[in-house]
């Protein structure tokens, strides 16, 4: 309306200054000033519409904008979690690749344990067929034997060989102590230990002052048989007592106490026999691969 009201005065003083005008003419003029009035009627409506799109443009804008900040937040969380997801499987393959190791390593110890223990038992079969040099399989049922590692193990017990309480080998002694000294007389070149063994009850005799002393002459006392009945060289015989501290089984039943009172006769042979062992046994599979 302010618009009109101006142009209706500029019309107006027009036709105060330019004197009368005819009547078509000032119809032309209205109808002008009609039709300026609608156009600007009709821009006054446009860029009222294009206010209120620019005001939505500009609500969108600050929504999306707004939006825009969620995600990039978003995508830096993401960002930072797939860095501590990969910093964590580097760490977690250098875990993996440590416990292959381990692994390895494991399978390898296991390995050697296997081969060691084939090569033992290797030698064992060999000691063992070597023992039937000497005795019959008969024989070797009478007497307890064991090979470990090569070492020959003859356990006897006290009554096999010495008089009750006493050190002093007895008259039935002799069978054992026969066929003891056929291995020993078999591997000539082997060292041989003698080791008297007791239960923990105490020994009371005016020449005896402990079980060390009894062990060690019950040990000495087979020695020196194997010597003199036997023919064997002393320089291969050592004697030895240990008295009740290495027991095999416990001393509070007699049970227990029997089998502790024993001898133990060792046979073992020297580095350069025992190299001569290893040739002798067989190779494992293990080995051969």
């Amino acid at each position: 309306m302010k618009h009109s009201f101006w142009l209706l005065l500029v019309l107006t003083t027009s036709l105060i200054l330019t004197g009368c005008v005819s009547n078509g003419k000032f119809r032309n003029l209205e109808a002008e000033y009609k039709e300026l009035q609608a156009e600007l009627q009709g821009s006054q409506l446009r860029l009222t519409e294009c206010d209120t799109r620019a005001k939505g443009i500009e609500d969108r804008l600050a929504e999306a904008q707004k939006n825009n900040e969620k995600l990039r937040g978003a995508l830096a969380d993401m960002q930072n979690s797939l860095n501590k997801s990969l910093s964590q499987n580097s760490q977690g393959n250098t875990n993996i690749a440590k416990l292959v190791d381990e692994i390895n390593a494991s399978n390898r110890f296991i390995q050697h344990l296997v081969q060691a223990k084939n090569r033992s038992d290797s030698l064992n079969i060999v000691m063992i067929n070597n023992l039937t040099r000497s005795l019959t399989r008969s024989e070797m049922q009478d007497l307890d034997i064991k090979v470990l590692k090569g070492v020959v193990y003859i356990s006897l017990a006290d009554n096999m060989l010495y008089r009750s309480g006493s050190y002093e080998i007895s008259d039935k002694a002799g069978q054992i102590l026969s066929k003891i000294a056929k291995i020993i007389l078999d591997y000539k070149d082997y060292d041989v230990l003698v080791e008297g063994n007791t239960d923990t009850d105490p020994i009371s005799r005016p020449n005896i002052r402990n079980n060390w002393d009894l062990s060690a002459l019950r040990g000495s006392s087979v020695v020196q048989a194997l010597q003199v009945n036997y023919g064997i060289d002393p320089k291969r015989l050592t004697a030895a007592g240990r008295g009740e501290y290495n027991p095999i089984a416990t001393n509070s039943t007699p049970e227990g106490k029997e089998r502790n009172r024993r001898t133990q006769i060792i046979i073992t042979p020297k580095l350069d026999q025992f190299m001569e062992l290893i040739e002798q046994a067989p190779k494992s599979s293990l080995d051969a691969n």
